[in-house]
C-alpha cells in the first residue's frame, strides 16, 4: 500500500511540476517574444519617419546615399520606390536590379498614405525580417529589421526556462517524494490500526501527531475504537449478566436459529439433555419430542408466541413449553417442568374427590335421620330450631361435596363430554325452558336477545349446567334487576353466549378472581343463599374442557354479564 500512495503522489507531483513548466515555457516566451518584437516595431517606425523625413528635406544628397546612411545609422535596410513601385535607391541592393515593389503590403499602404507594417520570411536569405514603409511625396520609404537576433534569443529563453524547470523537476521532485512517505507512512500506520480493530483488538490506539485532516481521520478512529471497546464491554456485561441469570433458572433454556440449530442452552437444558457437543447441531438431534419441535418451528416460522405440551423429553416427566421468535430469526424456547406441580395437583384432586366421597354418606344419614327427628319430633321449642339447623347445613355440605366431586372430575378429565354438533338456538332453549318457573315465582323476567345459526361444538348437559351455573348467580346477586337476558353472537374465537343482569355491579377489583374456586364478593351474602362458592369454577372449567374461554364485565349500577365462547362446528 505504502508503494502505491507513493508513486501516485510521485505521478500528481510530477504531473504538476511538468504542466507548470510547459505552461511557464509557452506564456512567458510568447510573452516575452510580443514584447520584444512590439518595441522593434516602434523603434523601426520611428525610423522610417525619420528615413521618410529627410528625404522631404535633404536636397543635398542623394536618394542612395540617403538610403545607404540612413539604413547603417539605424542598423536596417532602407529602401526608397515611386509611387509606380519602381525602387529608386536601397542601401544594400542595387536599385536597378530590384523588382517592382508596389504589390508589397507595406508599400501598398504607404502609397496609401498610411504607414504600412507587415513581417515575412526573404525569398534569397530565409530570414524573418519586419518590414515598416512610410509615405513621401513622390513615393514611399521603408526600413526592413531582420528578425533573427529575436529568435535566437527567443531559442536563449527557452533553453533557460527548460533548464530551470527540470532543476524546479529534480527540487520538486525531492521534496514531494519526502512529503509522499511521510503522508504514506501516516496512512499506513491507520490502516494497521483499522486492521487490528476490524481483527478484535478493541484496545488498539493511535496518536494524532499533527492537526491536519489525517490527523483528525486518527484521532477520529481512535476515539471511535474507544466507544467501541467501551460498549463491547457494556454487551459483555450485559450478557454474562444474563447467562448468569439464564442458568441459575430451574426452567430448561434453549435458543435456535432461523436454520433450526442450537445457538445456547443453560445448565436446566444441559441437565435434561446432558449433550455438550449438541451447540449447532440441529435442535431434532438434541430434542426430539413433537410437541416442543412444533413449538419451535411455530415461532420461527409465524413470528409468534406459541406454546405445547411435552411429555417424551424426558420419560415420565411433562414439560411446559414457552417458544417465542428472536429479532433475528429462530426462536427461544423456555420449558417448564410441571411434572411436580401435576402430582400435587392430581393428589389434591383425588384427596378432594375422596373426601367428597366418603361425606357423602355420612352426610345422606345425617339428613335422613335429621328429616325423621323433625317429622317425629312434636313442636317443642328449641329442639325443632336445632334440628332444622342441622338439616340446613347437612344439606349445604351435601352440595358443597358434590360440587366438589363435579370440579375434581372436571379438571382431572375424568368426565367425558359427549360432543357434537349443536345450534346455540337448542342451548338457549333448553336453559330458558329449565329457569323459567323459578324466575317467574321471584318474579324475574327472562328473555332471549341474540341467536345465532352457526353450529357449536358442544356437551348439551355440560352446556346446561354452565348455564344453569351462571342463572344461579345471577338470580342471587342481581335479583333487583327484575330481568336476565340470554344471548349468543358471532366472534373471531367462535360462537360467544352471554347471561347478562341488571343488578347491582361487581366492583372491578373482583373481576378477575370471580371464577376461583370459594371466590365470594359479598361473603355473608353468599352463605346466606346457600351458595358454595365452585359454581362459577365449575363453569369455567367444562367451558375451557369444550377449548373455549369464559369471562365476566360488569359495571357498578349497570348490572353485570357472563361470557363465554364455543368453538364453531366444523362441517363434514
Amino acid at each position: 500500500m505504502t508503494n502505491r500512495i507513493l508513486f501516485k503522489l510521485l505521478l500528481t507531483f510530477a504531473l504538476v511540476v511538468l504542466v507548470t513548466a510547459v505552461t511557464l515555457d509557452i506564456s512567458i516566451r510568447r510573452a516575452w517574444e510580443n514584447s520584444l518584437r512590439d518595441e522593434i516595431q516602434r523603434s523601426l517606425t520611428a525610423k522610417t519617419r525619420l528615413l521618410a523625413n529627410r528625404v522631404e528635406i535633404d536636397r543635398q544628397h542623394s536618394l542612395q546615399d540617403i538610403a545607404s546612411q540612413e539604413g547603417q545609422a539605424a542598423g536596417a535596410r532602407a529602401t526608397i520606390i515611386d509611387p509606380t513601385g519602381k525602387v529608386l535607391a536601397d542601401s544594400e541592393a542595387d536599385p536597378a536590379s530590384m523588382e517592382n515593389h508596389r504589390g508589397r503590403k507595406e508599400f501598398a499602404a504607404a502609397l496609401g498614405g498610411n504607414v504600412g507594417v507587415d513581417e515575412r520570411r526573404s525569398h534569397t536569405i530565409g530570414i524573418p525580417f519586419l518590414y515598416v514603409a512610410a509615405p513621401v511625396s513622390g513615393g514611399a520609404v521603408r526600413m526592413a529589421y531582420p528578425l533573427s537576433d529575436v529568435e535566437a534569443a527567443s531559442q536563449r529563453v527557452h533553453h533557460a526556462l527548460l533548464l530551470g524547470s527540470l532543476v524546479a523537476f529534480v527540487i520538486v521532485m525531492l521534496l514531494a517524494a519526502i512529503a509522499a512517505l511521510y503522508t504514506s507512512r501516516r496512512l499506513q500506520r491507520i490502516v494497521t490500526f483499522a486492521e487490528q480493530i476490524a481483527a478484535g483488538d478493541l484496545t488498539a490506539r493511535i496518536s494524532a501527531t499533527s492537526l491536519d485532516e489525517i490527523g483528525q481521520v486518527a484521532m477520529a478512529l481512535d476515539k471511535t475504537a474507544r466507544k467501541l471497546e467501551a460498549s463491547f464491554l457494556a454487551v459483555q456485561t450485559s450478557q454474562h449478566q444474563l447467562e448468569t441469570l439464564l442458568n441459575s433458572m430451574q426452567d430448561a433454556v434453549i435458543a435456535v436459529d432461523a436454520d433450526g440449530r442450537v445457538q445456547w442452552a443453560n445448565r436446566g437444558m444441559d441437565r435434561l439433555v446432558p449433550q455438550r457437543a449438541r451447540l449447532h447441531a440441529p435442535v431434532v438431534e438434541t430434542v426430539r419430542d413433537p410437541q416442543f419441535l412444533g413449538a419451535i418451528r411455530n415461532a420461527t416460522e409465524g413470528q409468534r408466541f406459541a406454546s405445547a405440551r411435552a411429555a417424551s423429553i424426558v420419560p415420565g416427566r411433562s414439560f411446559d413449553v414457552t417458544a417465542a421468535p428472536l429479532p433475528g430469526g429462530g426462536a427461544v424456547a423456555v420449558l417448564r417442568d410441571l411434572t411436580e406441580t401435576e402430582r400435587v395437583e392430581k393428589t389434591r384432586r383425588d384427596f378432594i374427590a375422596n373426601v367428597s366421597h366418603e361425606l357423602r354418606t355420612p352426610l345422606t344419614s345425617i339428613q335422613g335421620y335429621t328429616e325423621t327427628l323433625l317429622d317425629s319430633t312434636a313442636d317443642n321449642g328449641h329442639v325443632h330450631e336445632f334440628l332444622e339447623i342441622v338439616r340446613k347445613n347437612a344439606t349445604r355440605m351435601s352440595r358443597l361435596t358434590e360440587d366438589l366431586l363435579t370440579l375434581a372430575r372436571v379438571e382431572s378429565g375424568e368426565t367425558r363430554f359427549d360432543v357434537e354438533p349443536t345450534t346455540p338456538g337448542e342451548l338457549l332453549d333448553d336453559a330458558i325452558e329449565s329457569f323459567r318457573e323459578i324466575a317467574r315465582a321471584q318474579g324475574i323476567e327472562l328473555a332471549i336477545e341474540d341467536v345465532v345459526a352457526t353450529s357449536v361444538n358442544a356437551d348439551r348437559e355440560a352446556i346446561h349446567q354452565v348455564f344453569s351455573n351462571l342463572f344461579e348467580n345471577a338470580m342471587k346477586y342481581a335479583a333487583s334487576g327484575g330481568r336476565i337476558v340470554l344471548g349468543a353472537r358471532p366472534t373471531e374465537r367462535g360462537v360467544e353466549f352471554y347471561v347478562r343482569d341488571f343488578g347491582p355491579g361487581i366492583p372491578s377489583e373482583h373481576l378477575p378472581r370471580l371464577f376461583e374456586r370459594f371466590y365470594r364478593v359479598d361473603k355473608a351474602r353468599s352463605r346466606e343463599s346457600g351458595g358454595t362458592g365452585l359454581g362459577l369454577a365449575i363453569a369455567k372449567h367444562i367451558v375451557l374442557a369444550h377449548s373455549g374461554v369464559i369471562r365476566a364485565e360488569s359495571e357498578l349500577n349497570h348490572g353485570s354479564v357472563f361470557l363465554f365462547t364455543l368453538p364453531v362446528a366444523k362441517s363434514s
